[in-house]
């Protein structure tokens, strides 16, 4: 909707920018009142932090959407609708994809700086813990966990973006 329409775009793009301006970690302790302790809060930061660099890229890649090609697809007979499902979102999946690169990393923050404060479980509480009665090999241990799972999720979204959007890729091969 924000993409595909000036505006909702000039109503609700304010506001996300705003919303993601919050310090993020301010969330928890509300979250907490409202899920309890636990992987509730944690998913919901994660959610959090994630939501406003994927919506922002997929706006972008649903606004940049050439008028001429979205008039010629209209004289063509497509719905507004049509449009959208069939050339605006297929092109907006390259943004997608990168947002998400960039979002996932983001969301293990999220997560870790959930479970160090409200969770009786997880890698950030295992931070806690660790830290608190100096174990610090355990803590780099922690640290070097959510590296690499991390790392993990980005390289799966990168396999999976090379395989739908080929496309929208400049070819490693010279012709």
């Amino acid at each position: 909707m924000i993409g595909s329409s000036r505006l909702a775009y000039a109503a609700v793009y304010p506001l996300m920018t705003a919303f993601n301006a919050l310090p993020k970690a301010a969330f928890v302790p509300i979250l907490v009142v409202w899920l309890g302790i636990g992987i509730g809060p944690a998913i919901l930061t994660a959610f959090l932090i994630s939501f406003f660099p994927i919506t922002v890229n997929i706006a972008t890649g649903l606004a940049t959407l050439e008028p001429e090609l979205e008039d010629v697809l209209r004289v063509l007979g497509a719905k507004r609708w049509d449009v959208l499902i069939k050339v605006g979102l297929p092109r907006s999946l390259p943004y997608f994809y990168g947002s998400l690169k960039v979002a996932i990393t983001l969301a293990f923050v999220g997560t870790t700086v959930s479970e160090m404060t409200a969770a009786n479980e997880g890698i950030g509480y295992l931070l806690i813990s660790a830290g608190s009665s100096m174990q610090m090999g355990l803590a780099f241990a922690g640290l070097l966990v959510v590296g690499a799972m991390a790392m993990a999720m980005y390289e799966l979204f990168s396999w999976v973006e090379k395989r739908t959007t080929a496309w929208a890729h400049r070819s490693s091969h010279s012709h």
